[in-house]
């Protein structure tokens, strides 16, 4: 009887631990499969990006008329606007200054439905080398800008701000990687 019992208790406790094994090795595999997908996506080129190279960095003074909407580098203030959401539109020349450090800027047209809006949010929130804003000048609903490149998009929703997100928040393709998104100026 006792050896019938220790049997019963045993194997019962090894199929509720071979159980839980099973189960985090399932989640654990899951999690990297996630990440290894993202990782690959990452790698992947962008549909629809514009690159602007030969860009100045000079600081300056004065205003700057820059050919894109909004500014994808180029003369710039010499304060940079701190990362963050914005409700209002944020100076042009101390924005493109957080794209030389690193920063990529998302942009909307005034307007946006709120629900966009929240979606554009919900993507910068967390994310310290992000600026939200929206820009009055621009036509195209949503823009992603980086140092030196730009992609438009017609929805709040596209994967491709996402992307735009991971491939160039603190790219080496920046001037300044790694230079403060902080201790700039609010807008």
């Amino acid at each position: 009887k006792q050896r019938r019992f220790n049997i019963l208790v045993y194997g019962g406790f090894g199929l509720v631990l071979a159980a839980i094994i099973t189960a985090v090795a399932v989640v654990v595999a899951g999690s990297v499969q996630q990440r290894n997908a993202a990782a690959e996506a990452a790698k992947r080129p962008i549909d629809g990006i514009q690159a602007f190279a030969n860009l100045s960095r000079n600081h300056v003074q004065e205003a700057v008329d820059y050919p894109q909407q909004p500014g994808v580098g180029g003369d710039h203030s010499s304060v940079w606007t701190n990362c963050g959401i914005y409700t209002d539109p944020v100076n042009e020349q101390r924005a493109v200054h957080s794209l030389e450090h690193g920063a990529v800027w998302i942009t909307y047209k005034p307007g946006l439905p709120a629900a966009d809006v929240a979606k554009l949010t919900d993507l910068a929130k967390a994310k310290p080398y992000v600026l939200l804003s929206p820009d009055k000048a621009q036509s195209a609903p949503v823009t992603a800008t980086a140092w030196g490149a730009q992609v438009v998009v017609q929805d709040a929703g596209d994967p491709r701000i996402p992307a735009f997100i991971g491939a160039y928040a603190q790219s080496p393709k920046a001037p300044e990687p790694g230079a403060a998104c902080t201790g700039g100026t609010n807008g």
